[in-house]
């Protein structure tokens, strides 16, 4: 099997590994046996659905997906996949170090609820960064789509602060406006916007890097 299979092989399970947490995921939703937060015991049904998709994990792991179908139906020759590519890389990498480092799973959870969340916090992540690292695809991406891919973080925070006060949720204890103020937010959400910018050039820089690498190798 050449390399260019094997990574075509890799992408393909990570799509598979995504689509599957996130409908079960879903299903666990709207069937009821999943509680999103202490708050979800009240809550009505369409709500929950909305909060489910108002989730940062749950976004980007749906951007995951759709780069890895582009992938794997080498449909890559556009700057809408290079935004996609590279936004939903950060976004991913950002659910896994932020899982890891603040956000544990919920000792409530049942078994279904802790396996979407290993999957969506943990083993889409590394699925996603060794496959990007190991197989690529190289040189897909350029510093014209370093700000398109802050596109949709911004306007994640944008609407999730906007949101807020009228449904009285957020997603995240570190957007909560009501419990640490919004000043303490704001400054959460700048650090969030230079998170992704920073991750977002190291990636250009490393995909320029190993493409060299790779060049070098082969001559």
């Amino acid at each position: 099997m050449t390399t260019s299979r094997i990574g075509r092989a890799w992408h393909t399970l990570t799509l598979l590994v995504a689509v599957t947490a996130l409908v079960l995921q879903l299903y666990l939703v709207v069937s009821g046996e999943n509680i999103l937060d202490s708050s979800a015991v009240t809550t009505a049904r369409p709500e929950q659905v909305r909060r489910y998709f108002s989730y940062f994990t749950i976004q980007s792991n749906v951007l995951v997906a759709v780069s890895m179908f582009l992938i794997v139906r080498d449909r890559m020759n556009t700057q809408v996949f290079r935004v996609v590519r590279l936004a939903s890389l950060v976004g991913i990498t950002v659910t896994g170090i932020v899982a890891a480092v603040a956000l544990p799973p919920s000792p409530t959870y049942t078994t279904a609820n802790l396996v979407c969340d290993r999957l969506l916090h943990v083993v889409v992540p590394a699925l996603t960064f060794v496959g990007w690292a190991v197989f690529g695809p190289r040189e897909k991406v350029t510093r014209d789509d370093l700000l398109p891919s802050l596109i949709w973080p911004v306007l994640w925070l944008a609407a999730t602060l906007a949101l807020g006060p009228f449904v009285g949720w957020y997603p995240y204890p570190f957007l909560n406006v009501g419990t640490i103020g919004f000043g303490r937010t704001l400054l959460n959400c700048a650090v969030i916007a230079m998170l992704f910018l920073a991750l977002g050039g190291l990636a250009l820089w490393a995909d320029r890097r190993l493409s060299r690498e790779r060049a070098t190798m082969s001559a």
